[in-house]
């Protein structure tokens, strides 16, 4: 990890050893095992919660000395604080504050950035990680030594969480290891990057401008005719911990496919959709999906960010491919979408090294065989319906 000449993601067993030389530590708490994932590293959340104000940047002070410095109006940032070590309840439309469990201590040449994870993001969770002295949310700067934090805002649903629960996943890299167009091309022409179906798309079929775009697919699964769900405004508190607990009408409406084609996205309402094109990450690879910005900011799609080495791809190239799935949230004014129009884009980094495990059931995963897939915390479409 100290090697300054090398660039590229750190994998897992990068990872493994910046934790036995306490470049990543926790205090008062083991690093479990099961945090680390092929290029990232899940952050966990600590015992207590403060409830904000408002959201705030540390910029010129440590997180903490910001929470007491009085704001213009001559009150602190914080409300209240809360106990998570028995569990606390997070509401919906409000901001919270995390100390997280994790603590870094950097070398010079390395950095980070950070990402809701991908439940979270499905929960319509908007979860962001804060450090000391940053003007930037989710950036950690080269050589960083100090806490992390989590700021957490629900926003369609109330929340249940306790210490040790995970929102958010860390990044580390080293050096610029972002693929130009130009390496990002030849990827795709050597690998094949996207999938219809079983057919590989062609360079021709595939756009790569500063990323790799893809599409939304409004068709749906063929059975039900599902393209989607929104999310239900009055419902009951989803805790964190349950996995295939809730049914799905209890808090989704679906959306099904219609002659046209076409979605209107209604303003501040969230929907859940899901990519056209298959996407696949080879093992010496990561990726970043980045919210897309439709130009005058009507749109904003996926909250979760991280796609890790092996995704849609297979230890061998084996899998054909694995939809994204979109969170979405349409702002201002009611905004039509078609099936196909272009809808997030992809950045690709390469590894410093090939992880010793890759994303996929082996390890756990929970979304290599996806389709238009909740968070885990709800039930399968067929016995939740």
């Amino acid at each position: 990890m100290g090697n300054a000449e090398k660039c590229g993601v750190l994998s897992c067993q990068a990872l493994k050893k910046a934790i036995s030389k306490k470049e990543i530590l926790a205090k008062g708490a083991a690093i479990e095992d099961a945090q680390i994932q092929p290029a990232s590293m899940d952050l966990r959340l600590g015992a207590k919660a403060y409830r904000l104000i408002s959201s705030f940047l540390p910029e010129s002070s440590s997180v903490m000395e910001k929470l007491s410095t009085p704001d213009s109006y001559g009150s602190d940032l914080v409300m209240y604080e809360m106990d998570l070590t028995r569990g606390g309840i997070l509401e919906r439309g409000h901001v919270y504050l995390i100390p997280l469990l994790e603590e870094l201590n950097l070398p010079p040449n390395v950095h980070g950035r950070a990402n809701p994870k991908s439940t979270t993001g499905r929960l319509d969770v908007f979860a962001r990680v804060l450090t000391d002295n940053s003007a930037r949310f989710d950036d950690i700067r080269q050589g960083y030594k100090g806490k992390l934090f989590v700021e957490v805002m629900p926003r369609s649903f109330t929340i249940k969480v306790k210490t040790g629960l995970s929102l958010v996943q860390l990044r580390l890299m080293s050096g610029d290891c972002t693929l130009t167009d130009g390496n990002l091309k030849a990827l795709n022409k050597a690998t094949g990057l996207l999938y219809n179906g079983d057919r590989e798309l062609t360079p021709v079929d595939t756009k790569i401008s500063n990323g790799l775009f893809m599409s939304v697919d409004l068709n749906g699964d063929h059975e039900s005719g599902i393209l989607g769900y929104k999310s239900k405004k009055n419902s009951h508190v989803v805790d964190l911990s349950k996995a295939n607990h809730y049914n799905i009408l209890d808090f989704w409406e679906p959306l099904c496919r219609n002659p046209k084609g076409a979605l209107i996205l209604e303003p501040e309402e969230f929907y859940i959709l899901s990519s056209k094109e298959k996407i696949r990450v080879p093992p010496k690879y990561a990726a970043e999906m980045v919210a897309y910005e439709a130009g005058s900011g009507e749109l904003r799609t996926h909250y979760a960010g991280f796609f890790d080495p092996g995704f849609g791809f297979g230890a061998k190239g084996e899998v054909k491919g694995t939809k994204a799935v979109l969170e979405v949230r349409a702002h201002d004014v009611p905004f039509m979408i078609a099936d196909g129009q272009t809808f997030c884009k992809l950045f690709f980094e390469k590894m410093m090294d090939v992880p010793h495990k890759i994303y996929g059931p082996k390890i756990g995963s929970s979304y290599q065989f996806q389709g238009i897939t909740l968070s885990k915390q709800f039930k399968n479409s067929k016995d939740g319906m």
